[in-house]
């Protein structure tokens, strides 16, 4: 009877050592191979990949799920939030939520980015592609997350809807300068580009896309602060650099 008990312990012990040993086969065969990003702007796919599958254990399927549903998510720049989302066991899908931004000013040697609303959303040393300098604003002390200090926060509606128009027409700037009027500049390189006020701010941008193609080269100031949409024939000045 001992001898019995004894040898159904040690198959007890066998089959559990069997499951254990497949189990943990199964936890390391289980490794991510294919990854998909999706929302992904400010940053390629690839840099995404690296920023969070950095070590070989974060491509371990089950490991990663972990990782995701208990662990803080990586804090990446620019980046709200993201998803991992299981396509099966072995391909995933990052899902990148950015945060919204429409322009930038500099602050104490940083670049200060700010939202819609004027929120500062960020801070970085480096300057963010495709993203415009905004000068000639008034403001005072600047914290993440609070809005920008101006005294008219009527600015960012502004800012706001010439920066959708220049990337409607997917024309690139670098800066925007506002005059104490609040009358709006770009500066494209060698070429400026007086707007003047928010008015028939759509038609301006419109006939600007137009123009470029003969400013290719130049370098001056082109004046659209004249723009009429009524007028059949328009006519705009240019006056090159000396």
């Amino acid at each position: 009877m001992k001898k019995f008990k004894k040898s159904r312990r040690k198959l007890t012990v066998a089959i559990i050592a069997v499951f254990l040993l497949a189990g943990a086969a199964v936890f390391l065969s289980l490794q991510i191979r294919n990854i998909t990003v999706t929302g992904n702007k400010k940053y390629t796919s690839d840099q995404i990949v690296d920023l969070l599958f950095k070590e070989g254990w974060d491509r371990n399927a089950i490991f990663c799920i972990y990782k995701d549903h208990f662990q803080k998510h990586e804090q990446i720049p620019f980046v709200e939030d993201y998803k991992i989302v299981f396509q099966n066991p072995v391909s995933v899908e990052v899902i990148v939520y950015e945060k919204s931004v429409v322009g930038y000013v500099s602050y104490m040697g940083s670049y200060m980015y700010f939202d819609k609303d004027g929120i500062i959303v960020e801070s970085s040393s480096g300057k963010l592609t495709g993203i415009p300098w905004i000068t000639g604003l008034s403001y005072g002390h600047i914290a993440l997350h609070q809005p920008l200090p101006v005294e008219d926060a009527k600015v960012f509606d502004r800012i706001l809807t010439l920066t959708q128009l220049l990337s409607t027409h997917q024309i690139p700037v670098d800066e925007i300068k506002y005059d104490s009027q609040g009358n709006a500049t770009l500066v494209m390189g060698t070429i400026r580009v007086y707007l003047g006020s928010n008015d028939q701010m759509s038609g301006k941008i419109s006939e600007l896309s137009d123009q470029l193609p003969v400013l290719g080269g130049l370098s001056g100031t082109l004046y659209l602060d004249t723009y009429d949409e009524a007028e059949t024939v328009t006519s705009y000045r240019f006056m090159k650099d000396k």
